[in-house]
């Protein structure tokens, strides 16, 4: 059993940019009016804010959110990214472009077409020089980046920054695995204080042969068309105040997790 404390949460989809707003979403089905239509991360430059990917952005944006809501220097944090797909708007336009005028490729589409951009632009903004890992196991992806993120910190790390998130399918990809919306969601996670004080609801986590949890959340019925939907029962339990799950591991297994709430 591998287990951490969750010192703080990030979250961003349409309609509901923070935490906060997701939670009250799940308490009362409340959504932001007028909220954005797309993520805007402080942590990078008005140029680069702009040209990044929308999966990068919402990566980044949940990121800074919950390293602040920890009190964490983002600098800091080793960093787990997790995503199903990466961004596939941008493997559709490399594909149909080279297959179509590969001379005319964007360099720039290019280098935001690999797994690990959002993880890139993380190490650069935040100016961080710990280990970042990009890991893609499709609808496994979260509960394997929650594994890698507990087993560093069992390993001595004292706090590790998890982070998930995709994008909307499309051309022909949809037609193989579709995706809809745009989600992402942060974990700070951290060695339980020497006190024994916990700063936030323990974790703890194991591999099983249960069958996942259902969609049945608010937050994972209004987001169940994304494909990093399957991490969503996580973060309805943190919510609500539930204490146990089970998320999808691949192989016909599931990662168990317990939360123990304050």
């Amino acid at each position: 059993m591998l287990s951490a404390v969750i010192e703080s949460v990030g979250y961003w989809s349409r309609g509901l940019p923070s935490w906060e707003a997701a939670c009250a979403f799940a308490v009362h089905d409340d959504l932001v009016a007028d909220a954005p239509a797309r993520p805007s991360p402080q942590l990078l430059a008005p140029n680069e804010r702009r040209r990044a990917p929308e999966t990068v952005a919402v990566a980044l944006e949940v990121a800074l959110a919950a390293c602040q809501a920890a009190g964490r220097d983002p600098a800091s944090l080793p960093s787990v990214f997790v995503s199903c797909h990466g961004d596939m708007a941008i493997t559709d336009y490399m594909c149909a472009t080279l297959a179509s005028e590969p001379r005319t490729i964007s360099p720039t589409r290019f280098h935001n077409s690999v797994h690990n951009a959002a993880a890139g632009y993380w190490t650069i903004g935040a100016g961080a020089m710990q280990p970042a890992t990009a890991l893609s196991a499709l609808d496994a992806s979260f509960a394997q980046g929650l594994i890698e993120a507990l087993a560093q910190i069992a390993a001595g790390d004292e706090a590790v920054l998890l982070v998930g998130y995709d994008g909307a399918a499309t051309g022909p990809l949809q037609t193989m695995w579709d995706s809809r919306g745009l989600l992402g969601t942060a974990l700070v996670l951290a060695r339980a204080p020497a006190d024994g004080r916990a700063r936030g609801p323990v974790l703890r986590a194991w591999l099983g042969d249960d069958p996942p949890s259902p969609l049945d959340g608010k937050l994972s019925r209004r987001e169940t068309g994304n494909a990093s939907a399957a991490m969503l029962p996580l973060f309805d339990a943190l919510a609500s105040g539930h204490d146990r799950l089970a998320l999808p591991a691949g192989g016909g297994r599931t990662l168990r997790v317990e939360l123990a709430h304050d």
